[in-house]
């Protein structure tokens, strides 16, 4: 797991809007390895509350087939997540 932000240099030319066509916002993650749409949590990664739940609404480079990027608003916070190995529960 990572973080990421709408900065031009970790997205696309458009970086306030997902690949799916949404606005980016608290709660959204790239993914590659589930569809759209899908709800997960995440457990065992300590900045992250196990209780909070994530929308698939982003992609990421395709040479990232086994991460999830988890958007934040600012830089510093997405860098403060930094990468972590975390467990991915499938909620839907």
């Amino acid at each position: 797991v990572s973080g990421y932000n709408s900065e031009v240099a970790q997205t696309d030319d458009s970086p306030f809007i997902t690949a799916k066509g949404t606005y980016v916002r608290d709660g959204i993650v790239a993914a590659n390895m589930f569809p759209f749409g899908t709800f997960i949590k995440f457990k065992g990664c300590g900045y992250i509350s196990e209780d909070k739940i994530f929308i698939v609404e982003d992609r990421m480079n395709r040479r990232y087939q086994n991460n999830v990027d988890i958007w934040f608003e600012s830089k510093a916070d997405a860098l403060q997540l930094g990468r972590r190995n975390c467990e991915i529960e499938v909620i839907s």
